[in-house]
């Protein structure tokens, strides 16, 4: 079972990212890690469901969105991003379209455009 990521902690862990990349410097690897797990964790609960698998590797993945359920072999709509990109997608410092025209996002299936669920506004 994936440990759940408390509020405080999410946001602790978003606040240190962003006074990270404010001073130029990379953030540290477990503040990304609890950042992007905690944004991954918001999307899942406001889009429930097994229908676009999100990836953001190293640190995760979720199944979301309502419509048929993927059981075997590779989702047929399939979101991938690095861990700053999902951050600034998630946040709103980045749009959806422009992250994806800069090639920051690899989305496939009719269903992989998140741009109606982000930002999260955590």
């Amino acid at each position: 079972m994936v440990r759940r990521i408390e509020t405080g902690d999410g946001r602790a862990a978003l606040a240190a990212v962003a006074a990270a990349q404010d001073s130029g410097a990379a953030p540290a690897r477990t503040a990304l890690a609890t950042a992007v797990r905690y944004l991954l964790q918001l999307l899942s609960e406001k889009a429930p469901g097994h229908t676009v698998e999100v990836r953001v590797p190293p640190f995760g993945a979720v199944q979301v969105v309502e419509g048929p359920r993927h059981t075997r072999g590779t989702p047929p709509n399939v979101v991938e991003t690095d861990p700053l990109t999902w951050v600034a997608l998630a946040t709103g410092a980045v749009h959806w379209a422009d992250a994806a025209a800069a090639g920051r996002i690899a989305a496939s299936g009719t269903r992989s455009d998140l741009s109606d669920l982000l930002p999260l506004r955590p």
